[in-house]
């Protein structure tokens, strides 16, 4: 006749009826050996010897092969994982305080044992593995609620976040809900922000690459989200450097963004999306460039009047523009004299040539353009036309 029902049955009606000292003695054990659970927080105490003894006469009763529990066995083992992934305790703390609960609860049963009979006692093994096959049930029930739970908890900031990056960028800052929830999620309603607005290629799925963990590990927190053919990120960039900013979506990759100038409160993010995509249209596609509006005011306030823009390439280019094959080498010879400080000899460096060849070009341009090429004008309106060229391309 097989005796270990009998045995089990009586093994756990024996540790049931001394619970309360079980539970105490497992709860000093999981403290001394957890910091989180000993330092009460965020569990408290008396949460976690209540659990305790929750979990512990379902294991019992489970062993002993009480039935009335059995239905709840995995549903309180569930509710454990729930809740403990809604409270931010690690998994691999709550795993462990689980094994720490099989060794006391193993601990009990061999100390009981000892003063069986040889023929009981040589049951030990077997129910050595019923213990543990009861603990790695209960435990991968609850790892398992305590993932599906933090995955539920991730989309619900997830849409949170999402849905307050929407209201920023909406100019709905100052909105009473909003404000509540910029709070609640830490992101601090005055500090120092910029928006970066990213152009995303369709034709690419990888397209943009993600820069928030390159941020990150930069100092700068930041949020992304998809808006009409673009990534708009927040940034939070402090003290940072603004070129630091873009150095760092260079390097991961970004083909083409442009950069907000930093402002100090959210309210300020609306403007801060209009004012980054400014600067991204001023940028050729294809181009590869990364740019602050503030490298980029020229083009910004050009592209924002085509009419003016068109207006000012006819009055101070157009000859040049006629000019055949002069063309490209007269307009390239143009702007890096003006950008050398219309200094010839800089200019000849920066393109290999004599300087008299500089010289030779530009007064082929004024030729061209019937303005003088040693007129404070000419040079203001060769500049600007020379920058409302690049926006056409």
């Amino acid at each position: 006749m097989n005796e270990e029902p009998a045995l089990r049955r009586e093994l756990a009606a024996t540790l049931l009826a001394d619970i309360d000292g079980l539970i105490e003695q497992l709860a000093a054990d999981i403290c001394a050996h957890s910091v989180r659970y000993a330092s009460g927080s965020p569990v408290s105490q008396e949460d976690l010897r209540v659990t305790l003894r929750g979990n512990m006469e379902l294991a019992l009763n489970e062993f002993g092969g009480t039935r009335a529990d059995a239905d709840r066995f995995e549903a309180v083992a569930a509710e454990n994982g729930r809740l403990r992934a809604e409270q931010g305790m690690p998994l691999a703390t709550v795993l462990q305080a689980y094994r720490r609960g099989g060794r006391v609860l193993w601990q009990a049963m061999a100390d009981w044992m000892r003063d069986r009979s040889p023929a009981q006692q040589r049951l030990v093994g077997d129910m050595a593995g019923a213990v543990w096959e009861t603990i790695d049930r209960f435990s991968s029930a609850m790892a398992d609620a305590y993932r599906l739970r933090t995955l539920e908890l991730q989309h619900r900031e997830a849409s949170r976040r999402g849905a307050l990056f929407e209201a920023l960028l909406d100019g709905r800052a100052d909105d009473p809900a909003v404000a509540a929830a910029a709070t609640a999620l830490g992101v601090p309603r005055q500090d120092r922000y910029a928006v970066v607005v990213i152009d995303q290629d369709t034709h690419d799925p990888s397209s943009p690459p993600d820069p928030g963990p390159a941020l990150e590990a930069r100092g700068l927190w930041s949020y992304w989200r998809p808006r009409a053919g673009t990534v708009a990120g927040l940034v939070r960039v402090r003290a940072a450097d603004p070129d630091a900013l873009a150095d760092v979506l260079r390097a991961q990759g970004v083909r083409r963004a442009g950069i907000s100038p930093a402002f100090e409160s959210l309210a300020d993010a609306a403007q801060g999306v209009r004012l980054a995509r400014r600067a991204l249209d001023t940028l050729p596609p294809g181009s590869g460039q990364v740019a602050g509006l503030d490298d980029r005011l020229v083009h910004a306030a050009l592209g924002a009047e085509p009419e003016i823009a068109d207006r000012l390439t006819a009055r101070y280019l157009d000859g040049v523009l006629r000019s055949g094959a002069e063309r490209q080498v007269l307009l390239e010879t143009l702007r890096v004299w003006l950008d050398s400080g219309c200094s010839a000899s800089a200019a000849a460096a920066a393109l290999f040539c004599h300087r008299n060849t500089i010289l030779n070009r530009v007064g082929r341009v004024a030729e061209l353009s019937g303005w003088p090429a040693d007129s404070g004008e000419s040079r203001l309106g060769w500049a600007l036309a020379l920058r409302a060229l690049e926006l056409e391309h």
